[in-house]
């Protein structure tokens, strides 16, 4: 296999099952690949919502503070590559083959998931380039995850929601169970809410870990900084940051965010202190939390109409981007195209967005796990006028575009596999 298409394609034929939860096959693997224990410090962000966010804040801070970072997420928006990123930027290409090589030289007669393969890939690259700092999303749940397979300095858990419950269990309890199980003896587990179900907290009293939560051991507060202007501060166990500037990221949300990859580069400096020996420097924290971007997060594209990007794809989600939509009022319509996978909560997705949405253009999606466009219209709610019923996303960025009047936006939302589609389709 020359080529990464080819190589992907293999993999997605190596085991029976998309998903396969559990650690022994790609432990195993790790251990020939001698990726255990971690050879670099490694944070793990986990939670429903809200990851995606974290790491990047988390990425910024450490890179700012002038440490080498990898970076581990999923899935993507346009290229593979953007799963794995060596200080900010995708890894070349080759560095997957040659990881991509190894692993397969090594997993033998063991059976690996898509999933699996790029999670040790990542894991092993980050070994290769001596990164100071490994920043790792979870992908599925927690306890099960390949990305669990390392024993984290430092465990984040975001918020919890209902989402994916067909394989972490019907209640938010069941969930925030296996979310918890990243958490280590001794270690630091960040709480990005005060709203956590008691098995997040029976999980790290179970684990012997350190939990340090939001409204107990840190908070922020609000006010205008003599450098900023409109600021905030983060109050913590282990010192103050102040006149911080308004983040990077877009929402009302993004604050909590930012004030857990603040909590978790404290407890990982706590743990690690020759990471950084002079501490974080609070200049560098505030460069840091101003610079950072993310594609698909309330992504703002200027022009009329203006479009709006974003990959919710469940009802907490949802409910955030409703939010910061209502805050930002439109001269005209709000027109929404809209793709969302079978194995999500389409109806309450419709419910929270009915009332900032004025039409939707239900687009098609490709996969195993795909809803055609008139089966996601019988899903959303009546309240959900439906304004044309396409096969994909380019096709419906392009009814879009016919509709949308100068003062129009157009919102495209609902997951990754629509956000991607309509990055490229717009070229940005």
């Amino acid at each position: 296999m020359r080529t990464l298409d080819e190589w992907l394609a293999h993999q997605q034929a190596q085991h029976s099952r998309t998903i396969d939860l559990g650690l022994e096959r790609v432990a195993e693997v790790a251990l020939r690949l001698g990726l255990l224990p971690a050879a670099m410090p490694v944070v793990l962000v986990g939670g429903t919502n809200g990851k995606g966010s974290t790491v990047a804040f988390l990425t910024a801070i450490a890179r700012e503070a002038g440490l080498r970072v990898g970076t581990y997420t999923s899935p993507h928006l346009v290229r593979y590559a953007e799963r794995v990123t060596l200080d900010g930027e995708p890894v070349d290409e080759r560095l997957l083959l040659e990881s991509f090589e190894r692993i397969e030289a090594e997993r033998r007669e063991i059976p690996l998931t898509f999933f699996e393969y790029g999670t040790l890939a990542a894991y092993d690259i980050f070994r290769h380039a001596a990164v100071d700092l490994a920043v790792v999303e979870v992908g599925l749940g927690g306890r099960l995850d390949a990305t669990n397979i390392v024993d984290a300095d430092v465990a984040v858990v975001c918020s919890i929601g209902l989402d994916h419950t067909d394989w972490l269990g019907p209640t938010l309890e069941d969930i925030g169970r296996e979310k918890a199980g990243i958490f280590r003896p001794g270690r630091a587990a960040i709480l990005g809410s005060a709203a956590m179900p008691d098995s997040v907290l029976q999980g790290v009293t179970e684990r012997g870990a350190i939990a340090r939560s939001p409204g107990r051991d840190f908070h922020v507060e609000f006010g205008t900084g003599a450098v900023t202007g409109p600021a905030w501060a983060w109050h913590g166990w282990a010192g103050d940051f102040t006149d911080l500037p308004v983040p990077g990221l877009s929402g009302r949300i993004q604050y909590d965010n930012a004030a857990a990859a603040i909590a978790a580069f404290t407890a990982l400096l706590e743990a690690r202190p020759a990471l950084l020996p002079g501490g974080l420097d609070p200049g560098c924290l505030r460069r840091a939390l101003a610079s950072v971007r993310l594609r698909g997060r309330f992504q703002r594209i200027p022009g009329q109409p203006e479009w709006i990007l974003d990959v919710a794809h469940n009802e907490a989600a949802a409910r955030v981007l409703a939010d910061q939509l209502a805050l930002l009022p439109s001269p005209g319509r709000t027109l929404a195209v809209a793709g969302i996978l079978a194995d999500k909560d389409v109806a309450a997705i419709g419910r929270v967005l009915a009332p900032v949405v004025d039409g939707w253009i239900l687009c098609g999606l490709d996969g195993p796990r795909s809803l055609d466009a008139e089966e996601l219209r019988v899903r959303l709610p009546p309240e959900c006028r439906s304004l044309a019923l396409v096969p994909d996303v380019a096709s419906g960025c392009g009814v879009a575009r016919a509709l949308a009047r100068p003062d129009d936006r157009i919102l495209v939302l609902g997951s990754f596999h629509t956000v991607g589609p309509a990055l490229e389709w717009l070229g940005v």
